[in-house]
């Protein structure tokens, strides 16, 4: 068994590495846009409603001059993105339109959050594909509901491509881990008193895997995921309760769930987080596809909802 996952994780490697070249003319990093204002992705002061206005500001400042620069770059539909992005309403603590785009954009009332969830997105991320992302934030603060429940969508980033080398092993979620930390540690300090939740879907999971140990949130949700990167939510080291749920139609469960050492690299994430021994809190995630876990109306949505709301029995 274990060799025939060894070759089969290796043949995806590979077909992985051919693809690429095909791919990558196309990615998303190919925009160029300009560095951000320092005061723009600057640690919050506060989470006072004046500081938030200010900072909001300030992000779609940023937007918009990535807007015109990726218009005269003749990249329109990157443009008209950015466009509706810079709209009125939309709330960035962060924006740096480079490399495919680090965004955190918050959903509610940040100020009078009692009840924060953190949605922490996998491979094919970007700024080219925000609006799928962004629509399973809105779908969560709709569900929450009320004034005192804020979500943020943290694109902290740069993700893997589905099909490519990197979806494989954990190299971006290292790049990524410090960046999670720094970005929850910011939360809780200037939200002393709210729950945070850390949702974490597909590679995301690998995301908050490394950066969970001594992260001070209530919740960490892994939900469509490949593996964490450990054999046991043990050995997260976090003090959070770890929730796993996976959805019966999620292609995911296919994906061999080994941690293998190969000569050129770490394949593979390690035990099934929706595994008895794995040792997670396990919630119904109902029938759904590796993309529908935030789908208004469905079981995953109504139980992740549940648990960002405190409730322990999704």
């Amino acid at each position: 068994m274990l060799t025939r996952l060894r070759r089969g994780l290796v043949a995806a490697l590979v077909a992985a590495s051919v693809a690429v070249p095909v791919s990558g003319a196309a990615r998303p990093a190919a925009v160029p846009a300009p560095a951000p204002d320092p005061a723009a992705v600057a640690p919050l002061a506060s989470a006072d409603p004046a500081e938030l206005k200010a900072r909001y500001a300030a992000g779609r400042d940023g937007i918009r001059a990535a807007e015109r620069m990726a218009a005269g770059h003749g990249d329109h539909r990157r443009a008209a993105e950015l466009h509706a992005m810079a709209g009125p309403g939309r709330q960035f603590l962060s924006f740096d339109g480079r490399d495919g785009g680090r965004t955190a954009e918050v959903f509610g009332d940040l100020s009078r959050a009692g009840r924060i969830a953190v949605l922490v997105p996998g491979s094919d991320t970007s700024l080219d594909t925000y609006e799928r992302f962004r629509a399973g934030a809105v779908a969560l603060q709709r569900r929450l509901g009320g004034s005192r429940a804020a979500v943020v969508a943290w694109l902290g980033y740069r993700t893997p491509g589905t099909v490519s080398p990197a979806v494989l092993t954990a190299g971006r979620a290292d790049d990524a881990a410090a960046g999670l930390r720094a970005f929850v540690g910011e939360l809780t300090r200037v939200k002393p008193d709210a729950r945070v939740a850390l949702l974490c879907h597909s590679y995301g999971s690998v995301v908050c895997g490394r950066a969970a140990p001594g992260l001070q949130v209530a919740d960490i949700v892994l939900y469509g995921s490949p593996g964490t990167g450990v054999a046991t939510a043990r050995q997260l080291h976090t003090p959070a309760t770890v929730w796993a749920g996976r959805g019966a139609d999620d292609w995911i469960a296919e994906v061999p769930h080994v941690r293998l050492e190969l000569p050129f690299a770490t394949v593979g994430f390690g035990t099934d987080p929706v595994s008895k021994e794995f040792g997670a809190r396990i919630f119904d995630a109902g029938d759904g596809g590796h993309s529908d876990y935030l789908k208004p109306g469905s079981v995953s949505l109504k139980n992740i909802a549940r648990i960002v709301e405190g409730v322990q029995q999704p």
